[in-house]
């Protein structure tokens, strides 16, 4: 919802980094599959149980998530960048709820799995959405640094990662915030079908 906001701040701050990683021959490609490798640590410490750890490297995700984009920007953006920016968030989004769902199965799994269904519409109508508009060459003007037409709603990523510190610093509650955060999913898939039934009519 405020990810249009939190971009320019974001590129300000990680801009410096990004020239840094430049000088040493470190691609955006190479970040991009770094963090998520990171992001799969995350997802395996948390089903282990290890809800701090996990959180510190959901950060450490995000990091190179934002950092990646960046990379990109001040070298060269590609396509296939593009694609594994988006492909690998996706992933990681569906992997912190299934990991929660596997270090408490008795309490947590249904609702891992309500949370994870709703990421399936929030991401296919965010997908379908960004390739119908590619085909009628349309931008989004609030987001120009994306690579894909990023297409907004009540959970957007930083509404996302948000949810997921949260999971981490009160695990215990992580059926409540899973609950919560996938009827705001679907109010967001609802909104997106809605704006692509009006835009591609």
């Amino acid at each position: 919802m405020i990810d249009a906001q939190i971009l320019p701040i974001q590129h300000r701050i990680l801009a410096p980094i990004a020239k840094m990683f430049l000088k040493r021959d470190i691609t955006a490609d190479q970040v991009t599959l770094a963090g998520f490798g990171i992001g799969v640590l995350a997802a395996i410490a948390i089903a282990l149980g290890w809800y701090q750890m996990g959180l510190v490297l959901i950060l450490l995700n995000r990091f190179a998530d934002g950092l990646d984009g960046v990379l990109a920007r001040q070298s060269k953006s590609t396509d296939r960048g593009a694609y594994l920016d988006i492909a690998l968030d996706f992933a990681f989004y569906a992997l912190i709820p299934l990991a929660f769902a596997i270090s408490n199965p008795a309490q947590n799994a249904l609702a891992a799995c309500f949370l994870i269904t709703s990421f399936v519409g929030t991401g296919s109508s965010f997908l379908a959405f960004a390739v119908i508009a590619a085909k009628r060459g349309e931008e989004n003007l609030s987001f120009p640094s994306k690579g894909i037409y990023y297409l907004g709603g009540l959970t957007e990523g930083f509404e996302t990662i948000l949810c997921f510190i949260l999971m981490c610093l009160f695990p215990i509650y992580f059926s409540t915030f899973a609950v919560v955060f996938a009827v705001l999913c679907l109010i967001t898939t609802i909104m997106r079908w809605r704006f692509a039934w009006h835009s591609f009519n």
